[in-house]
């Protein structure tokens, strides 16, 4: 049996830490299909592999995936870039949500316990809070970041807009800029494409969420075929309609394309996310060790230059067959204490 070849590392935008091309996202941990011994030995299976980047959020099973992490890392946790996330609401004995300073300094606090750790490589604003001043939201960050206990902060889903906004904002109030954007990014939603420039200008880094787009990319939905039990494409009120047309006919394509070039659909997707210029890292999700072996192999194929290329024929670059996939809606601008 050959060894996997070492994972590319990559820096995090202009002064965060370094991290490996695939990390693993763990949303998945808190469905109530997920055994958590068996997440614990998820975590360890990446490790095993390289992927040190490990990405949660505190509202994900309202800390859940947290707690299970936090497991995971007993041991372990000076092997990890730790990133975890704010700004979504969490109801719990500790409920609340938005970015208020006051709630962003509890919301870490609590976070780290659940994580069993002193602190966080990566603490990033899930979803912008038109109701707190950034401004407000940045000097809590910077008095974690003065107390030890966030290494380097991010964003995610913003604008192009509200990307240099928040970094103007972060210059003012003379806390770092953020390091990175989390953004949804997959051969079917290409729209946030059009944001990577302006990151590498703001000296920041994408990192990706949804390069399979829920399932798409992994050939399992079919023209004609009901969805695989158990599949989010099954379960009423997820954004996965496995019925949507355009996205069959382009799976279709994508299928031949991998075919024609010796290598699977999730190769030929997870491939072409990494390689495009500003991607840091691209977030796998797994509920089972199976889910998370297959998309290792799948990483691991060997996938032409000539499939990577080929894949604007099916969908133009910076577009996306359902742009309600981008991300969820975001207010147009951050809301700025000058009025700006």
């Amino acid at each position: 049996m050959t060894s996997s070849p070492p994972l590319p590392r990559r820096p995090l935008g202009a002064t965060g830490p370094e991290v490996p091309a695939i990390g693993l996202g763990t949303m998945a941990f808190a469905s109530p299909a997920a055994d958590p011994d068996e997440c614990v030995a998820i975590v360890h299976r990446a490790l095993e592999r390289g992927i040190d980047l490990i990405d949660t959020a505190d509202a994900y099973g309202d800390g859940l995936a947290e707690e299970i992490v936090g497991r995971a890392l007993a041991g372990r946790r000076d092997r990890v870039v730790l990133a975890t996330k704010v700004g979504l609401p969490v109801h719990s004995p500790e409920e609340g949500g938005g970015l208020s300073a006051p709630w962003v300094e509890r919301a870490c606090e609590h976070s780290l316990r659940r994580l069993g750790t002193d602190h966080v490589e990566l603490y990033q604003l899930h979803r912008p809070d038109p109701a707190t001043p950034v401004e407000e939201t940045l000097e809590a960050i910077a008095r974690l970041s003065d107390r030890g206990l966030v290494r380097s902060w991010g964003t995610s889903v913003l604008t192009a807009e509200m990307l240099t906004d928040i970094c103007a904002a972060a210059d003012e109030v003379g806390v770092e800029r953020p390091v990175s954007d989390q953004l949804p990014y997959s051969l079917l939603v290409r729209s946030r494409e059009a944001v990577l420039p302006t990151l590498a200008s703001l000296g920041m880094a994408a990192i990706v969420w949804s390069p399979l787009n829920g399932g798409w990319l992994t050939g399992k939905y079919r023209p004609g075929q009901p969805a695989p039990e158990g599949s989010r494409g099954s379960i009423a009120g997820t954004f996965v309609d496995p019925t949507d047309e355009a996205k069959l006919t382009a799976v279709a394509a994508l299928t031949t394309i991998a075919a024609d070039h010796g290598c699977s659909l999730p190769a030929l997707a997870l491939a072409r996310v990494a390689a495009e210029p500003g991607v840091a890292s691209v977030l796998l999700g797994a509920r089972t060790l199976d889910q998370l072996t297959a998309l290792l192999d799948a990483w691991d194929e060997d996938v032409p230059s000539a499939a990577l290329a080929a894949v604007d024929e099916v969908v133009a670059p910076g577009t996306s067959l359902n742009p309600g996939n981008d991300a969820w809606p975001v207010p147009p601008v951050l809301t700025r204490r000058t009025g700006a």
